[in-house]
């Protein structure tokens, strides 16, 4: 069954196509810029119209959507260029909408402050046992306040990403008060601090100016209390769960698929992305057959959709 290549798909049990792949675009203010991000080789930060552009070709290629990230102009304590009416997603989103071509992806806001605020963390900062921390309940309201202001702006779906706790069901109150009913939300519902996220941070000037996010995110250990964090997040009425990483927690995104039967997609994180861009540099690696086979692997092991920055060369060779 294994002797020719129609053979092999006529009993292939787990399929990719290019409308399984979501493309993050970070977008900067700015005319006419694409900056390539130094560990992320082929990704780049890109100014509103250059946005647009990338996003007519992932539609012309057949992709699912687009995730997008923001770098403001200014930064605050408060992150409030988050949920600014004008703000650079904001700003992307309506543009991407006024495209015909953009129109056929579906467009998704990342809701998080950390691109956002000053000192780089995902909330309100006030003093703590160790100098500082993240005050959980004056961060929902932010956040809320960040998922309308995109539901309006014309993102389809809104993504949190903080890992703060109850935000689902606030965010879900706040876009049914402001006529926002019908936009679902994609919970990051169990996001773990990882050691993969260090090239997004470069791309999304996120990096936290003290400390770090071990105090929010999910310890790497934990499985158990992953399913607990899914089990919150739907029951606050999340419409779509996301698994962040993909790679080093497989077993996680096969024991969500398990367990529940909502929509589920899992990230390709940046390190992910990066480490494999290095072996296919070193020519380590087959740059086409790696790509392919990582992504399958997503798939495999329960993830109805991947964001990935690999979305587009995964779309051509699928094609």
């Amino acid at each position: 069954m294994r002797r020719s290549e129609s053979l092999r798909a006529l009993v292939r049990e787990t399929v990719l196509e290019p409308g399984d792949l979501i493309y993050p675009l970070f977008i900067c203010p700015g005319e006419g810029v694409r900056r390539e991000i130094g560990s992320m080789p082929g990704v780049f930060n890109l100014s509103v119209d250059e946005a647009v552009r990338e996003a007519e070709e992932a539609a012309k290629l057949g992709l699912g959507g687009l995730l997008l990230f923001g770098l403001p102009a200014t930064k605050d304590e408060q992150g409030t260029g988050a949920w600014e009416e004008n703000g650079i997603v904001q700003q992307g989103l309506r543009a991407l909408k006024a495209s015909a071509a953009a129109k056929k992806l579906v467009l998704i806001g990342d809701v998080c402050l950390c691109e956002y605020t000053s000192h780089g963390h995902c909330g309100v900062i006030v003093e703590g046992r160790d100098g500082w921390d993240v005050d959980n309940d004056p961060t929902l309201e932010l956040l809320a306040r960040t998922a309308v202001s995109q539901a309006k702006a014309g993102a389809d779906v809104v993504a949190p990403s903080d890992m703060m706790d109850g935000r689902v069901a606030t965010i879900r109150r706040a876009l049914d008060t402001a006529g926002c009913a019908n936009t679902p939300i994609l919970s990051y519902a169990s996001k773990f601090a990882s050691a993969f996220y260090g090239p997004f941070r470069e791309a999304a000037d996120s990096a936290p100016q003290f400390g770090d996010r071990k105090t929010y995110q999910m310890d790497g250990a934990n499985l158990r209390e992953a399913m607990r964090e899914i089990d919150l997040d739907l029951g606050e009425g999340a419409d779509m769960i996301l698994m962040k990483p993909a790679m080093p927690y497989l077993d996680v995104i096969r024991a969500a698929r398990e367990r529940v039967d909502v929509p589920m997609g899992a990230y390709q994180v940046s390190g992910e992305y990066s480490m494999l861009q290095a072996a296919f540099a070193k020519g380590w690696l087959d740059r086409d057959r790696a790509i392919l086979e990582s992504l399958m692997g997503i798939r495999r092991a329960g993830a109805d959709f991947a964001v990935t920055y690999f979305a587009k060369n995964a779309a051509m060779l699928l094609a």
